[in-house]
């Protein structure tokens, strides 16, 4: 793993972040946390599932390796893209065409009225998922060049485009502001695509693609097997890596159910649980993937090994950090972001409850990000799916115990649980001998004395943030 590469995409990463709580705040302030943002957010719910199951590694981890040990790489990539984005396109237009079924399944709590008008905003949202195809596919090509800035960078676009739609709409009636919105996740989607045109075109991978286009109708049987393969790979590896986005779709629709308000609680709460998760968890495992896959391939296992373990020990310790701050400052995390405007102390309270218990979650997702990467670079997707699989029964079995009498917060405590689900099982998987082989003592002390002192140095700027900000 190349340390340069890790932080290209933690850069990338912290600054679409960064321009994502803007875009909250203002969203925060604007809409409030109210019935309109719940349809908002329960419209951009599909989109931003698929932009996360897509963009997050899963399509990388099954087509990479397909692409890397087919002999045909412009013919399979070309047809890669041509079958995709043609599924895409089908999908999207019957969303189009059945928004109000679509919307219901989403959020089967709202009454007629709110479906209704949230099924406006679904249909036109869903034509980012196209768009966000393209960039991802583009995305595991360049990252095939070992060039992550682009991707990296190219997701702050999206938040832009959205606070260019908030500035424009504000003062607007709050219908005409949902509208400005859903259009401006569409020129977020446009601007994506164009920058890794651009820079497929610089790296000659628009070139590849065309000289694939061309042999395509007379050479497709040459990338038949490597196709079947890729396909064997990818629904389980999308099953894999998606349980953390089901599940956060699955909590919009229990959460519809509850109070207004309680979808937007999980929506912010589980922003801020995204950033150190995508900061450390996701950017590291994008960093690291090539690297593993190839000494895999090349059957050196002790290497692969090597960079496992530094990878570990990177992310418990950031990882560690970020959970310990994130318990001891939620409330003044979403005061600071959030508490202006229609945003509410009340709604602050709910939402720092909600983040809590999210972040009890971190350090299994997190890690369950670096050693699902074990499973993927030995084309071992059907375990990593099992295991996904056996993570969403823990979910469903915990979110319905609990969100009835704990509301949004008991949903976000069996997020949680699922999270240690996943997380012991791929422990077994990967296996304790090799996991023993990871445990020093020397790292162990230095974690512990980083804590305990990071910890008594936060808990005294929370006492003085009580005392003298009244938070």
């Amino acid at each position: 793993m190349k340390i340069r590469s890790l932080f290209t995409n933690s850069g990338g990463i912290l600054l679409s972040r960064i321009f994502g709580f803007v875009r909250d705040l203002m969203m925060a302030s604007i809409l409030g946390a109210n019935v309109y943002s719940d349809i908002f957010f329960v419209a951009f719910k599909l989109p931003n599932l698929f932009r996360r199951i897509f963009g997050e590694g899963a399509f990388a981890q099954s087509f990479l390796p397909s692409f890397i040990a087919s002999r045909y790489k412009t013919i399979f990539a070309a047809r890669i893209l041509l079958t995709f984005l043609g599924i895409i396109v089908v999908l999207a237009l019957l969303v189009d065409l059945f928004a109000v079924p679509v919307t219901r399944l989403i959020a089967p709590g709202f009454d007629p009225a709110a479906t209704l008008l949230a099924a406006k905003y679904v249909a036109i949202q869903f034509w980012y998922l196209p768009l966000i195809f393209v960039v991802t596919f583009f995305g595991a090509l360049l990252q095939w060049k070992e060039h992550f800035a682009t991707t990296a960078f190219a997701t702050v676009l999206l938040n832009i485009a959205i606070i260019g739609g908030l500035l424009l709409s504000r003062g607007m009636e709050k219908e005409r502001i949902l509208l400005v919105l859903s259009y401006s996740v569409l020129v977020g989607g446009a601007l994506q695509v164009l920058v890794h045109l651009i820079m497929a075109r610089r790296f000659r991978l628009l070139r590849m693609l065309g000289i694939g286009f061309a042999a395509l109708g007379t050479h497709s049987r040459k990338v038949a097997e490597d196709t079947r393969r890729f396909y064997k790979n990818f629904f389980p590896a999308i099953w894999g890596n998606s349980t953390a986005q089901v599940m956060a779709f699955l909590d919009t629709w229990l959460a519809s159910f509850l109070v207004s308000g309680s979808i937007s609680y999980l929506y912010y709460a589980n922003r801020i649980f995204q950033l150190p998760l995508a900061l450390f968890a996701i950017a590291l495992s994008t960093a690291l993937f090539p690297s593993v896959a190839k000494r895999i391939r090349h059957k050196d296992e002790s290497g692969a090994l090597r960079e496992m373990k530094r990878g570990f020990w990177i992310l418990l310790f950031l990882l560690s950090l970020a959970t310990l701050g994130g318990m001891i400052f939620s409330t003044e995390i979403i005061w600071l972001l959030f508490e202006r405007g229609a945003f509410s102390r009340a709604d602050t309270l709910a939402t720092a409850s909600v983040l809590q218990m999210y972040l009890l979650g971190l350090l299994p997702f997190g890690l369950g990000k670096l050693f699902s990467l074990w499973l993927y670079s030995r084309h071992e997707q059907m375990k990593a799916a099992k295991i996904a699989t056996w993570s969403l029964a823990g979910y469903a079995a915990a979110a319905f115990a609990l969100f009835q009498p704990l509301g949004a917060t008991g949903l976000a405590l069996a997020s949680t649980f699922s999270g240690f689900v996943s997380f012991s099982l791929l422990m077994w998987t990967f296996g304790m001998n090799k996991l023993r082989d990871f445990w020093e003592r020397k790292y162990v002390i230095i974690l512990f004395a980083s804590l305990l002192t990071a910890g008594v140095l936060m808990w005294g700027i929370h006492l003085l943030a009580i005392r003298y900000l009244g938070v």
